[in-house]
């Protein structure tokens, strides 16, 4: 549970490295002094020399006792009495907004003024206590700074205090019998004449460990930071430093060794956050522009205080550009490989499939009752023509004897005496294609461009009625699929049948080339027999028949 906690606490912290807040105090803080001393009152929202105006506040006559005036922007108290109690207000003006505070003074009547604070210190820990005097140091007019417990003169058994010349007081290895009101009295000659100041604090010893725990660094740890030269950068560092603000705790950042007061281009400020009953200092040093020298040397985060000092590293890198421009390129060149994988795959793809198909043969398919590979239909003129010569010599010669193709051609396959129609319809269904050979000598008879209009020759009535029952089977079952065959240059679609059309545009045409000559060669066209065969069914049908 233990450690489940200080993981929620330092989430919560972490959070707040990156979020910025800003708060205006709403309970009064509150000075507690005693009459007939010296007080330095400093508005707590300005910076000493500031243009800082006070009023009193609480009472219908807001301007300023006797004895109580203004010097440099603090409120001056030439001594303290018991009408000077209550509450004051400042305020600083800036170009854009009003800036107000209150602020109360509690005067008592003894020697020793009452505690303002509590300050918990660890058994047998060495500590310093502040005098919380600042202003009052500052003239430069002290001539005694001394300490009284319980409103008397310190006296310890062992190691006794020491007193700094900033008024801190130092407490070798605390024990129980050090716990008490401890009051820090500072004697200055001011305008001719003596006067003391006083301030007091509760010191409570304590055997919690956590009060003065060893500070920590939390982040960063060995961090490293991608950075672009002369851009603008924020280092955070988040130190836990136990159960209670300490004011002798300190953070400071180097850089290669030096203080950041060497470098101008250095901001440091820091702030206390407290998570789940633990306090952490967030320390940020901003740095205006990155310059080259900063980069690959050690910044440390210092957190310091009586019983420990911890650092914490991080480094700054310039930020490689590299690995993005190897991503871009590795992505391009995979890209132009698989377009170029895809164009060849579309390039090849009637060879990659006939190669397949010799591969596949071996383990053809099932029988699918068809007789026929392919039902050839061309145009019966009176004389030889080239589409004649290429369906019963050269399209046999290739599909039928080099490749094991059955085919049906009319005029070579019909028997005379036999019902024509019957016989063409039957033949069709039984075939897996249905060639049609088209030449440029085709036209019709009339300029229509219905299923009627068929060429003028011979035996069309025949070729009309194997188109009308091949191409009708072809658009409504898909089956036999149609082969057109262009041969003696382009053909003249709008003298043929509207289906033919629609074939057209949908899968295109084969072309058949002649030679120089005017001749058709049996090797020649290699591309134009690669494109039949791969329309063509992949499994002849003699080798269904073998199988079976």
């Amino acid at each position: 549970m233990e450690v489940a906690g200080w993981v929620c606490s330092l989430a919560s912290l972490l959070s707040l490295m990156f979020t910025v807040t800003h708060s205006h105090r709403e309970k009064i803080d509150t000075f507690r002094v005693s009459a007939g001393h010296l007080f330095l009152l400093k508005c707590l929202i300005g910076a000493a020399h500031t243009n800082v105006t006070w009023s009193r506040g609480g009472k219908h006559n807001q301007s300023l006792p006797a004895g109580v005036e203004v010097r440099d922007g603090l409120l001056w108290f030439l001594p303290l009495q018991m009408s000077h109690n209550g509450t004051y207000n400042c305020e600083i003006r800036t170009e854009d907004k009003l800036l107000r505070m209150e602020l109360g003074v509690s005067v008592s009547s003894g020697e020793c003024p009452d505690p303002a604070d509590t300050k918990p210190i660890t058994q047998g820990v060495s500590r310093g206590v502040s005098c919380q005097q600042n202003e009052i140091i500052r003239l430069n007019k002290t001539q005694n700074i001394r300490w009284l417990k319980d409103c008397q003169p310190v006296k310890r058994q062992g190691e006794p205090i020491s007193v700094e010349v900033d008024g801190t007081m130092r407490l070798p290895r605390a024990s129980e019998r050090d716990s008490g009101k401890y009051t820090c009295l500072v004697d200055v000659y001011l305008d001719g004449r003596s006067y003391t100041s006083a301030r007091s604090i509760q010191l409570n010893i304590d055997n919690d460990p956590r009060v003065s725990a060893c500070p920590e660094v939390v982040y960063p740890q060995e961090t490293v930071n991608m950075v672009e030269v002369g851009a603008r950068v924020d280092l955070k560092c988040v130190a836990y430093i136990g159960v209670t603000e300490e004011d002798d705790t300190s953070v400071y950042w180097t850089v290669d060794g030096d203080f950041t007061e060497d470098h101008e281009e250095l901001d440091v400020s820091q702030e206390y956050n407290k998570v789940r009953g633990r306090v952490y200092i967030l320390s940020t040093l901003s740095i205006s522009k990155v310059p080259r020298k900063f980069l690959n040397v050690p910044i440390r985060c210092h957190v310091k205080s009586p019983v420990g000092e911890k650092d914490g590293v991080v480094w700054l890198q310039e930020a490689d550009h590299s690995a993005l421009y190897t991503n871009v390129a590795v992505c391009l060149a995979a890209t132009l490989t698989l377009l170029a994988l895809a164009a060849a795959l579309l390039f090849f793809k009637v060879n990659l499939v006939l190669a397949s198909r010799e591969v596949m043969r071996h383990f053809s398919k099932s029988p699918d009752g068809k007789l026929y590979d392919a039902f050839v239909s061309y145009l019966h003129p009176d004389t030889l023509s080239s589409a004649e010569s290429f369906a019963l010599q050269i399209l046999p010669e290739k599909l039928e004897k080099q490749h094991g193709y059955s085919l049906y051609i009319r005029g070579r396959d019909d028997c005379p005496g036999e019902a024509m129609h019957d016989l063409i319809a039957s033949t069709v269904q039984r075939c897996r294609r249905l060639i049609i050979i088209l030449s440029a000598e085709a036209k019709s008879s009339t300029d229509g461009k219905t299923e009627e209009a068929c060429p003028i020759h011979n035996d069309q009535n025949q070729l009309c009625y194997e188109q009308k029952v091949g191409l009708h089977d072809a658009l409504t079952q898909n089956e036999p699929r149609v082969i057109l065959v262009e041969i003696d240059g382009p053909v003249d679609y709008s003298h043929l049948p509207e289906s033919l059309h629609f074939i057209k545009r949908k899968q295109g045409a084969l072309k058949w080339k002649t030679t120089s000559l005017g001749t058709h060669k049996l090797n020649s066209n290699r591309h134009f027999w690669k494109n039949l065969r791969y329309h063509m069914p992949s499994v002849p049908a003699g080798t269904h028949q073998t199988v079976v």
